[in-house]
């Protein structure tokens, strides 16, 4: 059995070299993605972190996991769910959790689930206290609570940052399971780009303020309908957005600002490649690249801008798609000889040459796929599909496998769903869709539309996304018992990927396009 080394980053959107981008220099990524399957139709059940990492980890919907918020613990409040860390710790591995895996705070019982889903404590780095502190230098010589937010490492709190110290404690782990002859399963969760844009200032020198462009439409789309907007409150809060005085709901951010966000998201993704490139260099010197699968993910993307918005909390592409790659000893790469380096670290700031991708699939796949997919990785039994009510069914995932995709080129798997009937997403007919969804509190924004809790939900837009559309109907929602009524539709988008990738063109027109309702219903009504 393989070894399983989980990275989770939180509000990555696919800003890297191997996802096609120009601008980021991801060097340590690009690489474990030139020895990967890359999935380039990856999406999150939720755009926001608590919902999306109990998804996956539970590999069940927010429906089923009944978290919309961050203030229930799924245990209690939907079922005694078993998850994918501790399917691995009752078949033999240990267990180990280092930064932000699941979402700290009532949503895993202040305990990251520990006992149920790790062997050890989980660890959470001691800086992480300060992430939301004044340590922000401004223009004024005095410290602020900032967005934007580069900084001089030496002068912060203990001398370091979050990520720096889960890298290191993550390379400690390893170092110690070199010598054990166990199995482990080994997740590691990084912060940035998460706001507050945080991260060492020697990464603003990759990217020249004046080579960065504004979002290719950064205007709130004509015919969107206004609760699918979401105000990006927790932005306006920072102190530096603040002294804008920016009006509410619509903004828009100063132009030469937005260009500042966008630099320092860029240079907080290539701080995060670091991370990555030391960790995997690490699993290099240990000897374990050749028995550990590794998968690389984010819980949820984040808008730039796009449709006059910032941060996550909405069900387009800018904030459901993610990142995900699967490395495969055997499968997706050759086996390295003794001795050989798999990941040597890249240094971002070097020239670095153009890897080829190996594997890469248009396939649309959903987070929640991930449990499923790693047990058959692993040679685990794969858990049985959820029945249509699964509260009281403590093993079971909503997410196919898609271990198909990773071991299949597109041609052959053409070939195979042409011949064979896969029926794994509702019957022979039906293409590949990823669902997402998300909660509000009303039909216009509100100050509290981006994290509405669960009491004030009124609203709930199902998404969904396939090859060629992405389709959101937005339905009333009863929070008492959890129930959307699909009879109360509030409003409907409908964006077509071809000729409109950015998603600006709600062209939903109820004669035309009646049918897509009745689509969606079929998959999510039980």
């Amino acid at each position: 059995g393989m070894n399983v080394l989980l990275i989770v980053v939180d509000d990555l959107r696919p800003v890297l070299g191997c996802y096609g981008d120009k601008t980021v220099k991801s060097p340590n990524i690009d690489q474990l993605a030139s020895q990967s399957i890359v999935f380039s139709n990856a999406y999150a059940q939720q755009a926001i972190c608590a919902p999306s990492r109990v998804s996956f980890l539970t590999g069940r919907r927010p429906d089923t996991t009944r978290l919309y918020d961050f203030y229930s613990y799924w245990r209690v409040h939907a079922g005694n769910y078993s998850t994918m860390p501790q399917y691995f710790k009752e078949n033999g591995y240990v267990t180990m959790s280092v930064g932000k895996v699941f979402h700290p705070g009532v949503s895993s019982n202040y305990s990251d689930d520990y006992p149920y889903s790790w062997s050890i404590p989980p660890f959470h780095p001691s800086a992480e206290k300060y992430e939301n502190a004044k340590t922000c230098r401004g223009k004024d010589g005095q410290l602020h609570a900032n967005l934007v937010c580069p900084v001089n490492v030496t002068e912060m709190p203990s001398g370091t940052l979050p990520d720096i110290q889960s890298t290191e404690e993550a390379i400690r782990l390893l170092r110690a399971m070199k010598t054990k002859k166990q199995k482990f399963f080994l997740a590691v969760g990084y912060h940035k780009p998460h706001i507050p844009l945080r991260y060492p200032q020697e990464f603003l020198k990759l990217y020249p303020l004046e080579n960065i462009t504004l979002a290719p439409d950064p205007w709130v789309p004509k015919r969107l309908p206004s609760v699918a907007y979401n105000p990006w409150m927790d932005i306006r809060q920072r102190d530096d957005v603040k002294a804008l005085n920016v009006s509410f709901p619509y903004g828009p951010l100063p132009e030469d600002f937005q260009r500042q966000i966008r630099q320092s998201y860029y240079a907080a993704v290539s701080y995060l490649d670091v991370q990555v490139g030391l960790l995997l260099n690490a699993l290099d010197d240990a000897g374990l690249s050749n028995s550990t699968i590794i998968v690389f993910t984010a819980d949820h993307g984040w808008s730039l801008g796009e449709h006059g918005e910032w941060a996550k909390y909405s069900n387009f592409d800018v904030a459901t798609r993610v990142p995900l790659m699967f490395y495969v000893p055997g499968m997706t790469s050759s086996s390295a000889s003794q001795g050989e380096k798999v990941f040597p670290y890249l240094d971002p700031f070097s020239r670095v040459s153009d890897l080829v991708l190996q594997g890469q699939s248009k396939k649309m796949v959903e987070l929640v796929s991930l449990f499923s997919t790693l047990a058959e990785l692993a040679g685990l039994q794969v858990p049985p599909a959820c029945p249509k009510t699964s509260f009281s069914v403590a093993l079971c995932t909503e997410g196919a496998s898609i271990v198909r995709y990773v071991n299949s080129s597109e041609e052959k798997l053409q070939e195979v769903e042409k011949d064979g009937c896969d029926d794994t997403y509702g019957g022979c007919d039906e293409e590949p869709v990823a669902f997402s969804q998300y909660p509000r509190p009303a039909d216009t924004p509100q100050w509290n539309s981006d994290k509405p809790k669960l009491k004030d939900i009124r609203v709930m837009g199902y998404s969904m996304r396939t090859g060629d559309y992405r389709y959101t109907a937005w339905v009333g929602f009863n929070p008492s018992n959890f129930s959307a009524n699909f009879k109360d539709v509030h409003a409907r988008e409908l964006y077509m990927v071809e000729s409109d990738p950015h998603q600006d063109y709600n062209i939903y027109n109820n004669t035309l396009h009646g049918g897509l309702f009745k689509k969606i219903l079929r998959f999510l009504k039980p």
